[in-house]
């Protein structure tokens, strides 16, 4: 059974209002979540000996989270990852986006949907976020109504997007947790073993927007589908890290794409969706700069995020997933992550919203 309860987490500066945080918890996981921005701020799971350790990065306080960061634990959109050149052609309308991320937009600008505060709804099992984007708002035509809903059942952290726009707008929405399943604050993720159930991954030109190439994993450092030890793997292909998109077999419902352990610890997350892609991201940016919980510092590589989303670029690419949605239609999409110890698996996750 899971308990649900709400306080303040924090006052906005310049009386912009108030930011609650809700907390979901059952016998095995317990989740914060702040108003702003759909934020995971905490995520606690057991190991083998039965203790708890928070495995997600992030703050303590608000202040943290208004401050310039990586993103911890947020819901992102309109439109996640990357957009070459911050534009686009919908019904034959040019669109420009503001460029944040060298020559290219990145999360949906300058204020994405993880530096707003949504409306919360608490469930007897979670808690329903809701938001209208107005039409324009970071260049993105019409006005989109977003419904992100976290449920835990047990182990399972469930999250459900649902959208609806009055004008035809690109969209794909993910949530974008570093996780470090040896405790938030442990130094690395290198003793991490790594399991992506991908045949295919997209190249990346020197700005990280994809090529157009739709490359096979096989007999490559992206070949992930047997388990790799991360330091390992870094070292035996020269790779600074991964940052990014796995091509997926998309489904109506959630299949297995994902699973990292971590075998000091015994932690193991496996990830389920309907996306067609997962961006496989390893901390590459994080440099030590940042006072985390407790004071912790975040060197690089010492978190790992599993972004499940549509491909990079898609609204520019003719040959991947669909990236519009239309009036007419409804933008559904879920993500599960699993939690367990030591190969204890768990039941099929749910899609209702």
């Amino acid at each position: 059974m899971t308990k649900v309860t709400r306080e303040k987490f924090g006052d906005l500066p310049h009386g912009e209002g108030t930011v609650e945080k809700f907390l979901l918890k059952s016998d095995v996981v317990e989740v914060e979540i702040i108003s702003l921005g759909c934020i995971i701020t905490a995520l606690k799971t057991k190991n083998r000996d039965g203790k708890f350790s928070d495995v997600v990065l992030g703050f303590d306080h608000l202040e943290g989270y208004i401050k310039k960061h990586p993103y911890f634990g947020a819901v992102i959109g309109r439109v996640s990852n990357r957009i070459a050149q911050g534009k686009f052609v919908v019904e034959g309308k040019e669109y420009h986006l503001a460029i944040n991320n060298g020559p290219n937009s990145l999360h949906g600008g300058l204020k994405g949907f993880d530096k707003v505060v949504w409306a919360p709804e608490v469930l007897p099992d979670g808690v329903r976020f809701f938001r209208v984007s107005p039409d324009g708002e970071e260049g993105y035509p019409g006005e989109l109504k977003v419904w992100v809903t976290y449920t835990l059942n047990n182990e399972e952290l469930t999250i459900n997007y649902k959208a609806e726009s009055s004008k035809t707008t690109p969209i794909s929405l993910t949530n974008h947790a570093y996780f470090n399943l040896a405790g938030q604050g442990s130094p690395n993720i290198y003793d991490h073993e790594f399991t992506i159930e991908a045949d295919f991954y997209l190249p990346v030109d020197e700005t990280q927007i994809p090529t157009g190439e739709v490359a096979s994993v096989q007999d490559t450092a992206f070949d992930l589908r047997d388990p790799v030890v991360l330091g390992n793997h870094l070292e035996k292909f020269q790779l600074s890290g991964f940052d990014h998109n796995f091509c997926l077999k998309q489904a109506k419902e959630p299949q297995f794409c994902a699973r990292v352990y971590h075998p000091p610890s015994g932690r193991t997350i496996e990830v389920y969706t309907t996306q067609p892609g997962i961006q496989f991201y390893t901390g590459n940016f994080l440099d030590g700069s940042l006072k985390g919980k407790g004071d912790c510092v975040y060197p690089k590589h010492s978190g790992f995020c599993l972004e499940t989303q549509n491909w990079p670029d898609a609204v520019n690419r003719p040959n991947f997933p669909n990236a519009l949605l239309h009036p007419e239609e409804e933008y559904r999409h879920t993500t599960c992550f699993k939690f367990f110890v030591s190969g204890m698996p768990l039941q099929q996750c749910s899609r209702d919203v």
